[in-house]
């Protein structure tokens, strides 16, 4: 899977989970405030990573992720190493 891929499945389920408008979704947009997380959101973002990429996600891990190309690269980078 290329970048591409993952930032179109990415932002896919932004849509469909998290009821984003698409033209919301930049990669220098605030992860936090687009999504509009709060901390039970974070366990359905962690969800929605591990059915749509087959990897598991530790809770610690989105401290690092500010925007959604934080996100995006968090992704990638994880599904490269596997």
């Amino acid at each position: 899977m290329n970048q591409q891929e993952i930032i179109d499945r990415i932002n896919a389920f932004m849509v469909e989970d998290f009821e984003v408008e698409e033209s919301a979704i930049s990669p220098d947009a605030d992860l936090k405030s687009t999504l509009d997380l709060d901390s039970l959101d974070y366990i359905d973002l962690v969800v929605a990573i591990e059915q749509n990429f087959g990897f598991k996600v530790k809770p610690e891990d989105f401290q690092q992720m500010h925007t959604i190309r934080d996100f995006y690269d968090y992704v990638t980078t994880r599904l490269q190493a596997a």
